[in-house]
């Protein structure tokens, strides 16, 4: 089997790009490399995110349902995002806590575990 050799991007739903790259810039520290805007019938947006060594594509699906995200739904569970060492863990707590962003911190796993502006579950991840 050929060998695969990584993850090329991540792409999540959102329901408002306008609202969601700011927040993904703003708290995870994320650069805008570009966008897509559909002016046709479809009307989707995307919007391209770098940092971390991956792009994160959020996507805007025009009159998609605007249920709330539900992990215990078929799809994505959370994404996780690695941390060079435990002790980054005390400073994006820090760095949450300053920007208002709720977050856990389970007593037996180095993880921070945090919602975007739709809900979906982020996760930092030490180790």
């Amino acid at each position: 089997m050929p060998a695969l050799t990584g993850a090329h991007h991540v792409a999540l739903t959102v329901t408002d790009v306008d609202r969601s790259v700011p927040w993904y810039e703003r708290v995870l520290g994320f650069t805008t490399e570009g966008r897509e805007d559909d002016e046709g019938d479809q009307g989707l947006r995307k919007v391209f995110l770098d940092g971390f060594g991956m792009t994160l594509t959020l996507v805007q699906h025009p009159g998609a349902e605007r249920a709330a995200f539900d992990e215990c739904r078929p799809g994505l569970d959370h994404l996780t995002l690695p941390l060079a060492d435990p002790a980054a863990l005390t400073t994006w707590a820090r760095r949450l806590t300053d920007l208002g962003v709720s977050f856990t911190a389970p007593d037996d796993s180095p993880t921070l575990s945090l919602r975007d502006p739709d809900g979906i579950q982020l996760v930092l991840a030490a180790g």
